[in-house]
């Protein structure tokens, strides 16, 4: 099957899906449709804002489906209309089976982890804050069950002891975008085989984070403690309190040492260089961060507007 053969719809939003079509249009594919979320208002004055998958297919002039439900009668049948040959989905709500089980040769996802590993809403931000020293991305086949399809490759990624949810999540896109071509070409060719996912006693999941997720358990460790908020910045970020008020941690360092416990979860400082708070074995020193009702600031500039 050639390059012009191969009728591609592709599903997708943010900026990690966005980057994976343009590696997919610069590598010469026909995308026949580009599936996104619908505008959605945003920003001081909330205008309606389109999604990044959404801009680039527009200028490429690639036609744009923004369905409010996947399910209705009327996307189903202009979606069967552009006759796909395969589906790719990177970044997207979880599809029913009539929108996935319409393609000839069927649909496939980018997944940001090494699947089986880390099935789920939220791979990146659990592979640091379980402290993981490496994860990936998958491709696969999808099938009822969400992340359990067919596996086609993988490529492993290093998460450096420093590396936070954002700077894994860039590398991640970019590996993961040409790892979709790979799979592409791979498609095309016929000599990509499938291989089932084998579950094992130590696979670990990554459910969808809320706004209790994020908040800081001063009984951890400070290496868990660390890890948390590395996993967390800069977005959706992990936090804590600071006199009542909601304070977020973007970045830290930890000096472990031994600590009475009832000292746990409470802060020092000198009020004018350092901001640290108690764990069970040493302290964790802020360094980054965002009290309510205030700009985001190193913790030296917050503590010379704020007397502790």
């Amino acid at each position: 099957m050639t390059k012009g053969d191969c009728r591609i719809i592709f599903f997708g939003t943010p900026q990690f899906a966005a980057s994976t079509l343009q590696a997919i249009i610069e590598d010469g594919w026909n995308i026949v449709a580009v599936i996104t979320a619908p505008d959605k208002p945003a920003g001081r004055g909330m205008q309606m804002q389109q999604s990044d998958v959404k801009k680039l297919a527009l200028q490429y002039h690639i036609p744009v489906l923004q369905p409010e439900k996947l399910k209705n009668p009327d996307f189903l049948e202009e979606l069967k209309s552009y006759d796909a040959t395969i589906q790719f989905v990177v970044a997207f709500r979880m599809l029913p089976e009539a929108v996935w089980n319409m393609p000839t040769m069927g649909t496939y996802n980018l997944h940001a982890s090494l699947l089986p590993q880390y099935r789920g809403a939220a791979p990146i931000n659990w592979a640091i804050i379980n402290g993981e020293s490496e994860t990936g991305v998958t491709t696969f086949k999808l099938k009822h069950e969400i992340d359990t399809g067919d596996i086609l490759l993988q490529e492993k990624v290093i998460i450096e002891p420093t590396e936070n949810v954002g700077s894994l999540h860039d590398k991640l896109m970019l590996i993961g975008a040409n790892l979709i071509v790979k799979t592409l070409h791979g498609l095309a060719n016929g000599d990509i085989k499938e291989q089932p996912q084998v579950l094992s006693t130590n696979t670990k999941h990554a459910p969808k984070i809320f706004t209790e997720t994020c908040k800081i358990d001063w009984n951890k460790t400070v290496v868990q403690i660390q890890n948390h908020v590395r996993g967390m910045s800069p977005y959706p970020t992990a936090f804590t309190f600071l006199n009542d008020k909601k304070l977020k941690i973007y970045d830290c360092s930890i000096t472990p040492q031994t600590n009475p416990s009832n000292m746990i979860g409470q802060y020092e400082t000198d009020g004018k260089t350092y901001l640290s708070y108690t764990g069970i074995d040493g302290l964790v020193n802020l360094l980054e961060i965002q009290l309510e009702g205030k700009k985001r600031m190193r913790v030296e500039d917050f503590l010379r507007g704020v007397k502790l």
